[in-house]
């Protein structure tokens, strides 16, 4: 796979966020929540294209990267560059994990696990769909910020 020039996105005020997300993509970005497992858009699909933050448009994984690991959430080997995402150790409800927030929007993605696949690097970039936005190959010239991001499917 190639690299990919990744400019940095505005971030919207939580105000404007509230007008454009659903309540369950506000609460989940936002308020650090979680979507149940099985429930979002994103778990079973396996379409060529990419996945961005919901809230500011940021490139953030790739088909290429995604398989299915039985957690219930959609599940990345790797983020499409590792300057767009930010981890931070979460210590909350009785565990010790790994969190995953986008850059430019710092909203909160999911956790990180090192029980990904061995092959692929070994981590289980765990992500709530509803933080994402798919936009399937085909599309991607469609929303012209995104054309430069064929060349990772070449």
């Amino acid at each position: 796979m190639k690299e990919v020039f990744i400019p940095e996105y505005l971030a919207k005020s939580k105000e404007a966020l509230k007008k454009v997300l659903t309540d369950v993509q506000y609460h989940v970005t936002q308020e650090n929540g979680t979507e149940p497992p099985h429930s979002g858009e994103y778990c079973d699909e396996f379409r060529n294209g990419v996945y961005v933050d919901v809230t500011t448009g940021e490139p953030l994984f790739q088909s290429g990267d995604k398989f299915e690991s039985g957690c219930g959430w959609p599940s990345f080997s790797k983020p499409i560059s590792p300057d767009v995402i930010r981890e931070y150790e979460d210590d909350t409800l009785g565990m010790h994990r790994t969190e995953v927030r986008s850059r430019s929007g710092d909203c909160h993605l999911g956790h990180v696990f090192p029980d990904g696949p061995a092959e692929s690097g070994g981590l289980r970039y765990c992500i709530n769909s509803a933080a994402l936005r798919f936009i399937p190959y085909e599309d991607l010239d469609k929303e012209r910020r995104y054309s430069n991001l064929k060349v990772l499917f070449e």
